[in-house]
């Protein structure tokens, strides 16, 4: 604890250990951890503290003595679980009970109309008011209490289910360990924000870091979520890490207080004792919203903290849950963007890379250069049309910028700081991985390489294979991958479910606990593969993990999906032309259809959604829920997909069914004029218990 030294104000001196009595240890535990969390909230999260630092460490001290004598006595919000040092052995998974999404980024004032007028059009009953504050860059994390005191911490990851985190999270001095006030409290409060790092706190941080000789931190982002994600517990301690609280996923509460605002839950998040992002605002209309747009751009080098944007919610919680989400992201909710730093750098040569598509992607390598706090040395060129129409030529002197704050990219030379003599780029038509020419394709900006043996396309189909879009097989990355397809032992994601131990042997610093964990991973992954997980590893163009869920859904093995036509595939929802081209050419490739039948001659091969009962109305029909439900919104999908049925992010002529709960919004009526079944949840619920749910 770090507390300014000789701060007035300080309490009245307490009894000390030595003269308290045994009969009286609980009392003084109690006084001493709600002494010490009130201290530490003022001092962390009011910047306001009242005692000195050694003041504040003789209690501290004091109580973890009582609590090493009477361990019984340690409560679970206690000050002393905010040390860390701890190991831990890995982290584990747990599913959120509501998804975690993203949010859309618009970049303009127009596209931040045109979000609000389509959410206008989805809910015209929406009011104009609009919940602003600013886009933080951080860790997102869920943080789960029960009954007002912290259980559980939880990364987005995926979205639908994060790691573990809490005993890290427990060291973040602005994490309440109980929440503040009398109460009463929920019986379950799931709070949702982002861990940070204030700019001054990540200047002093990489000093140290320069000073014992290691290596500095990119930007305060990466190393708040480094340390978050740290197995020793002592990483995140060491760090100033702060969280920031924004919104609330699952509440249970009864009664449940009458508010229904998201200015509310702001409010009453601050009275729980949470930190929530600075100089948030209430906005009616979109003037207002873009007024304080302009506000905050015009203040952001004076923010505490990193920000891109602002984030504009929609006020209403009530509108809020009638708009629903799409795929990917919620319809109530945007961040507007800033536009993004730009510094100008010299561009040493232009690089060409194959991907796992075999797409041939160039990327500028410069001089390094700091853009919005992070070092920039390799940025995208996009494609050969856009290195053409910028004109930029290798040595040229540019301007670079990091799109939407994050993907570093070149905007274009300087052309005044040109040298004499410079040539324009010519951009090969080759592959530079295995020398085979390259093709682009009518409409495509891309050329290509079409060789399926391309040792690069090779070597990252196998890496996207494992990697957390795939199979997530822990503890196998490119690295790893790297050395088994340059042995020649790998060629094909099949090739990693025969490996043996004998084999892994042979390479440097290969162990044989090392060598067995590896190839318990991969038959581990092989017995436990979904068809979703295993549709979205096999890397088809344009089909990721939700279209995966799709698919997974309404076919029920891969043999069923290879027989599909492009005709049946565009029939699902969000399946267009060429999403379902792009399947058809996958399973229409003789290489593709070879590895499938090894993959079956392996055993990985997983089975769709079945119910008890086999078929049933809900088998292979697209679903989508509109209103409040009984029970929470992701259970109800869960059960959904369980039975088979296929998971719809908006409302379109192709939805199968539409379950309507209470205030269902504008999703009803536009149900209604495309001839779409509408099922209450009665109706549902039978469907579920006819299927054996």
């Amino acid at each position: 604890m770090s507390h300014p030294k000789n701060q007035p104000g300080a309490p009245e001196q307490h009894d000390s250990l030595s003269e308290q009595p045994a009969a009286g240890a609980r009392s003084r535990v109690e006084r001493l951890t709600a002494d010490l969390e009130r201290h530490n909230y003022l001092y962390h999260t009011l910047d306001a503290p009242e005692i000195s630092d050694d003041l504040y460490d003789a209690l501290f001290h004091e109580l973890q003595t009582l609590e090493r004598l009477y361990p019984r006595l340690r409560s679970g919000y206690s000050p002393t679980l905010r040390v860390g040092g701890g190991l831990l052995d890995g982290l584990t998974k747990k599913n959120h009970s509501r998804r975690m999404y993203g949010l859309e980024n618009v970049f303009s004032g127009a596209e931040l109309r045109n979000f609000l007028a389509r959410m206008r059009r989805v809910l015209p009953e929406a009011p104009l008011l609009f919940w602003c504050d600013p886009k933080l860059d951080g860790l997102a994390l869920e943080i789960i209490y029960e009954n007002g005191v912290l259980t559980e911490a939880l990364t987005r990851g995926d979205g639908a289910s994060g790691e573990m985190v809490t005993d890290a999270v427990r060291t973040i001095q602005t994490v309440p360990l109980r929440l503040a006030g009398a109460g009463p409290f929920p019986e379950l409060l799931e709070v949702r924000g982002e861990v940070i790092i204030f700019k001054k706190d990540f200047a002093a941080l990489n000093e140290r870091q320069e000073a014992l000789g290691r290596k500095q931190f990119a930007n305060p982002r990466n190393a708040a979520a480094g340390a978050v994600r740290q197995l020793n517990i002592a990483v995140a301690e060491s760090r100033p890490l702060r969280f920031l609280a924004y919104s609330l996923g699952s509440v249970i509460w009864s009664p449940a207080p009458a508010s229904g605002r998201q200015h509310d839950v702001m409010e009453r998040l601050a009275t729980w004792g949470f930190l929530t992002p600075p100089e948030g605002k209430l906005c009616a209309g979109v003037g207002e919203v873009e007024t304080y747009a302009d506000f905050v751009r015009e203040r952001r080098p004076q923010f505490t903290m990193e920000i891109d944007g602002i984030v504009i919610k929609q006020d209403s919680l009530e509108a809020q849950e009638a708009l629903g989400f799409t795929a990917r992201a919620p319809r109530f909710a945007v961040a507007y963007k800033f536009p993004a730093s730009q510094v100008e750098t010299l561009l040493r040569r232009i690089d060409v890379q194959t991907g796992r598509t075999g797409v041939l992607t160039p990327v500028a390598v410069l001089e390094p250069v700091s853009v919005g706090g992070v070092m920039v040395s390799r940025a995208t060129l996009h494609n050969e049309d856009e290195i053409c129409r910028r004109d930029v030529r290798e040595g040229d002197t540019v301007i670079v910028q990091r799109a939407g704050d994050v993907i570093p990219e070149v905007v274009g030379p300087v052309p005044g700081k040109r040298r004499a003599g410079s040539r324009a780029y010519v951009f090969p038509h080759v592959c530079p991985a295995c020398g085979e020419t390259a093709h682009r394709e009518t409409g495509e900006a891309a050329w290509r390489c079409g060789n399926l043996s391309c040792p690069a396309v090779r070597l990252l189909r196998v890496v996207h294979f494992v990697s957390k879009a795939g199979l997530d097989i822990q503890g196998i990355g490119q690295k790893r991958i790297g050395q088994f397809v340059g042995a020649g032992i790998v060629q094909s994601p099949a090739d990693l479910f025969v490996l043996t131990v004998e084999a892994l042997l042979h390479f440097e610093r290969m162990g044989e606990i090392l060598a067995k964990k590896i190839v318990s991973a991969f038959d581990e992954a092989r017995l436990s593969a979904t068809l979703p997980r295993l549709i979205s590893a096999l890397g088809i163009r344009h089909v990721g993990g939700q279209t995966a869920r799709l698919l997974a859904g309404r076919y029920r093995t891969l043999d069923e999906l290879g027989r599909a036509d492009a005709e049946t595939l565009q029939s699902l929802p969000d399946v267009g032309p060429e999403v379902a081209a792009s399947i058809r050419n996958f399973f229409d490739s003789p290489t593709n259809r070879a590895l499938l039948v090894r993959f079956r001659e392996l055993g990985l091969w997983p089975q769709g959604a079945t119910s008890a009962s086999g078929e049933n109305a809900l088998r292979g029909k697209s679903v989508l829920f509109t209103g409040s439900l009984s029970l929470p919104r992701a259970r109800a999908l869960e059960l959904a997909e369980a039975a088979g049925a296929v998971p719809a992010s908006s409302m379109s002529k192709k939805l199968d069914y539409l379950v309507v709960g209470e205030k269902p919004g504008g999703k009803l009526a536009k149900a209604d004029s495309l001839g779409v079944a509408v099922l209450d949840e009665t109706a549902f619920m039978a469907l579920l218990a006819s299927a054996g749910l």
